[in-house]
């Protein structure tokens, strides 16, 4: 296939008001598949700027990979559930539980919003007396569903790093491949133009898949 290429000229532009709003046409190999095409023309600025957006698996989807796409969607939502489901697992957060051993805390403000709990470290002792330092301390989660929020934490953010990693090397590796297939079988000829009554020369460039 040969396709001879010339540039637009002045007189077709200037009284076409489109102009701006036209998507230049290109001559694409016969033998080139739409899917070749499309991994062809996938950009990366695209690529990023989708990744932005918080949804498990849309890089490879941009990529072409729609199966692998849907994969690590659904493997996102596992994660999401496995947070969820973990959080209604939890009960509100308690205080130690002191029982027998509960001069080893001070508390102030006792059944206050405002109470505080400190452990008491023994630091040293004068005259038979036990100095202590105290030390902060907060209400102990309750519940059996904190394993579950991290795992579905890092089922996210395993999804999401693979997604966009592995995402963005299938779009150049697909682009690669349709760019040095095609590539090698195009030929580049120039045939000059002279057209001495009109005073004008010029130059065809020609394309051959």
């Amino acid at each position: 296939m040969s396709t001879h290429l010339f540039g637009q000229s002045e007189s077709a532009t200037k009284y076409n008001p489109e102009t701006l709003s036209e998507t230049p046409l290109y001559p694409i190999p016969a033998e080139m598949t739409f899917e070749e095409y499309q991994d062809m023309n996938r950009r990366m600025s695209q690529a990023v700027l989708l990744s932005t957006i918080p949804v498990p698996g849309i890089t490879h989807y941009y990529a072409g990979e729609k199966k692998k796409a849907r994969q690590l969607f659904y493997i996102g939502l596992g994660g999401l559930a496995g947070i969820i489901i973990g959080g209604s697992m939890m009960e509100k957060p308690q205080w130690p539980d002191t029982t027998g051993i509960g001069d080893n805390y001070e508390v102030y403000n006792s059944e206050t919003e405002h109470e505080t709990w400190y452990r008491k470290i023994p630091v040293s002792i004068e005259g038979g007396v036990t100095n202590y330092k105290l030390e902060k301390i907060e209400k102990e989660p309750n519940g059996s569903g904190g394993g579950l929020i991290a795992l579905g934490i890092l089922v996210i953010v395993g999804d999401f790093i693979y997604d966009r990693v592995w995402g963005f090397e299938k779009i150049e590796q697909k682009r690669d491949q349709v760019r040095f297939k095609y590539g090698q079988k195009m030929k580049l000829s120039f045939k000059p133009l002279i057209d001495p009554l009109a005073g004008k020369a010029g130059v065809a460039l020609t394309l051959n898949f």
